[in-house]
């Protein structure tokens, strides 16, 4: 067997490292985990364990993260019975969320209370808060719009985000309760309270952004790196027309603007990126994954939202894109056509103005621009 390459050997650290670190947190828990224990179950050196991840929360982080992205890509390979209507999916996405929480009889630590620690580590930091709380909005309009190809709103600008937010919010405090108070949660009452908050009328209209900038024609090669769409577990079509918005952490709900004013039948993506990728990522990919479980079970693959989501790591999408250094503050949207970056936008309600911008670069009449195009 050949030598290792330095790429190689660097992937197969990181790996024992993950693995050692889960056995770790599982038997002792979070906050009583030693980096110095992680590194003699790796047979690493402590450094060896630093140059893979920053800090035990980051490695706490990259572990869940692993953990639910497998948890997403069997929920692809099994079969199951996806609701037909918003309730009944949301029914489903409950019902596939309560199934994953640690039960009274579980270990004080262990694989099933492996997550318990979570929040409270988002909590306890402020650098954290903005960030997560973006991921939820985040997965409340993946939620929304899934939900909404289901059952489309009864008016034109209608929306069913602020159902899905509702919805999440029951669902993350049902594993809050699960793991403080284990017993207190009876799983059939969550997964009936989510069913029927499908029928609520929360008065939810979808507001276009109030400051939208001017898009301005462009005409720059585009060539996109490989990258994989974390909602459908694939490579991610880059190479066609549609928008290419690139959002920093504190920026993601952004993306729900692109959505709502490309044109129909255009591909839109967002490409997440920050300016601190050794905690953010993981957690960004550990938020997301843990709702695409369920959303693969629970919806079918029609339904699931027209929006691609690709963890830009590396920044290299984001450089692709004309966006050579990125933030947690970034929002940069372009318009792709026949392999060609045409319009650009930058800053705040720039994934609206390129989305909605014609051919030509220049944004839509103010009128169409609050047109609500269902998709």
């Amino acid at each position: 067997m050949g030598r290792l390459t330095r790429a190689e050997l660097q992937e197969r650290n990181r790996a024992k490292v993950l693995a050692a670190a889960r056995d770790e947190f599982s038997e002792h828990g979070f906050r009583d985990a030693k980096i110095d224990s992680i590194a003699e179950r790796a047979e690493l050196t402590r450094g060896a364990v630093y140059s893979n991840f920053p800090g035990k929360r980051a490695l706490y982080f990259a572990v869940l993260a692993d953990l639910a992205e497998r948890a997403s890509e069997r929920a692809l390979a099994e079969s199951s019975e996806p609701g037909r209507t918003a309730r009944e999916a949301l029914g489903a996405l409950a019902r596939s969320w309560v199934a994953r929480l640690p039960l009274a009889t579980d270990e004080k630590h262990g694989s099933g209370r492996l997550g318990v620690d979570l929040i409270p580590e988002v909590l306890a930091d402020e650098r954290m808060r903005r960030p997560f709380a973006q991921l939820m909005r985040l997965d409340a309009i993946l939620l929304g719009l899934a939900m909404e190809r289901l059952s489309p709103p009864k008016t034109p600008d209608g929306r069913l985000v602020r159902v899905a937010e509702t919805a999440l919010t029951t669902l993350y405090g049902a594993s809050q309760m699960a793991a403080a108070a284990p017993g207190f949660i009876e799983p059939f009452n969550v997964v009936s309270a989510c069913e029927r908050l499908a029928d609520l009328d929360l008065g939810d209209r979808w507001p276009p952004p109030p400051i939208v900038p001017q898009a301005r024609p462009a005409d720059d090669p585009w060539s996109p790196p490989p990258a994989v769409d974390l909602i459908r577990g694939e490579a991610a079509r880059l190479t066609g027309d549609g928008v290419v918005v690139v959002l920093g952490t504190h920026r993601l709900s952004a993306a729900e603007e692109a959505v709502r004013g490309a044109p129909p039948g255009a591909t839109v993506t967002a490409v997440l990126v920050t300016g601190a990728p050794g905690e953010l990522v993981p957690l960004a990919r550990l938020t997301i994954a843990d709702l695409c479980v369920g959303l693969r079970q629970a919806f079918p693959r029609w339904a699931w939202p027209r929006l691609q989501l690709v963890c830009d790591e590396s920044g290299a999408l984001a450089a692709a894109a004309g966006v050579p250094a990125v933030s947690d503050a970034t929002e940069t949207a372009v318009r792709i056509e026949s392999g060609r970056i045409v319009t650009r936008a930058d800053g705040y309600g720039a994934c609206h103005a390129a989305a909605s911008a014609t051919s030509s670069g220049g944004s839509a009449p103010a009128d169409m621009s609050r047109v609500w195009r269902r998709t």
